[in-house]
């Protein structure tokens, strides 16, 4: 006879279960939402290689099978993740007390994010522009809402739930912020394929206040983060790879004024108001080069911080590694579409290097990734572990 666990009321895991279904149970049970940081690496890779300017065939196929791996891998992520709200919602919903983890709610409209886009890059050939587009503009305004909700959600739970301090402080505080403006540089890239009229002037309209309702307040994180570099100095080894995050809301800044800037003339043009649709081109490529030139400052510093750790303490493995992805993968998109809309060879030639950095560093991330899912190390729930429970939690809770 088997007995319930009382400390796991939603879920008893026999043992006489076969192994591989025992395995799948745990994995479940540690699932965790930076997992979709892999997606969003994944995505934005693909996606910046089909922006390369001698992108052909070859790298429009490489681009278009990542893209599809992200599907998979999206769409495999959010079942487990779901599993374990019905499966294990007692350790689940601590998620939304834990001062770190709950940062990651944002990676995954983020993930969504880099699928929307696929469909517009990749998608057309396969579906047709009418269903690529319908089911891009379909997924947009999930995309939008889920982005909304964390941007607010989170940091709500911040202010009245979470254990947080200046010491304790990382660039992770973006992840809930960012994902508006990266739903406002989605909604750049959608317009060009709008039929016009009210929708297309609603999605311009939306993608500029997704830009304002995010890039103000990650660039004021940014300064504290700041302020904090210099008074507590680099985070603990294991959070190394996020001093990368800070590029991720410059990056994705820049482009989403570069492509709603260079869509806005035409959106503003159906409704008789062609002159400020220029006059909002010419704000995205000033914007888009003053961004870029902030992201320099921060992508330098990323690389002086990632040599120091590699020099003097290591940088152990772990998840947190996908933060050097999506960064420097929406600078480098960025950079591109500078070179694009200014045609200055100088930003062609930058972002093919950066492109072809995140290519090396995609390949060697995922690799190891794939070793410690296989080997199952790197599924960590510390949501649920009792120690790292925040205080505010009471003993029913725990």
């Amino acid at each position: 006879m088997i007995l319930p666990d009382i400390n796991q009321p939603r879920l008893v895991v026999p043992t006489a279960l076969p192994v591989q279904r025992a395995g799948l149970v745990a994995i479940i049970r540690d699932f965790t939402p930076n997992w979709f940081t892999v997606t969003m690496g994944t995505g934005i890779t693909a996606l910046a290689l089909n922006q390369l300017p001698f992108a052909g065939a070859g790298l429009h196929d490489v681009g278009t099978v990542l893209w599809l791996l992200n599907i998979l891998l999206f769409v495999t992520f959010s079942a487990l993740y779901a599993a374990r709200w019905v499966l294990f919602y007692d350790e689940a919903r601590r998620i939304l007390g834990h001062s770190v983890m709950s940062m990651f709610f944002g990676a995954i409209p983020m993930g969504l994010a880099t699928i929307i886009n696929g469909f517009l890059a990749f998608g057309i050939p396969w579906l047709g522009a009418p269903a690529a587009v319908g089911i891009a503009t379909a997924l947009w305004w999930i995309d939008a809402a889920m982005a909304v909700v964390c941007g607010i959600g989170v940091p709500f739970l911040m202010f009245t739930r979470h254990d947080h301090s200046m010491e304790k402080m990382t660039a992770v505080w973006l992840l809930p912020i960012v994902a508006a403006e990266v739903a406002a540089a989605s909604a750049g890239q959608l317009l060009p394929h709008l039929a016009g009229g009210s929708m297309e002037l609603t999605v311009l309209a939306l993608g500029y206040a997704l830009w304002a309702f995010s890039v103000p307040l990650a660039l004021s994180l940014l300064v504290i983060l700041f302020l904090r570099l210099v008074l507590h100095k680099l985070p603990h080894r294991d959070m190394a790879a996020s001093g990368c995050l800070a590029l991720g809301p410059i990056g994705t800044g820049a482009l989403s004024l570069l492509l709603l800037g260079a869509a806005a003339p035409h959106a503003f043009a159906t409704v008789g108001l062609a002159d400020i649709g220029q006059m909002a081109r010419g704000i995205g490529i000033i914007g888009g080069l003053a961004l870029w030139g902030y992201g320099v400052w921060w992508f330098l510093l990323a690389v002086l911080t990632t040599l120091r750790y590699l020099q003097r303490e290591g940088m152990p493995f772990n998840l947190g590694w996908w933060g050097f992805t999506f960064p420097l993968g929406v600078y480098s998109v960025a950079t591109l579409a500078l070179a694009h809309q200014t045609g200055l060879a100088l930003f062609s030639v930058i972002g093919t290097g950066l492109v072809l950095l995140l290519a090396v560093l995609w390949t060697m991330i995922a690799v190891r990734t794939a070793i410690g899912a296989f080997q199952r190390k790197l599924f960590v729930s510390p949501c649920r572990v009792r120690g790292s429970i925040p205080s505010d939690f009471t003993a029913d809770e725990v």
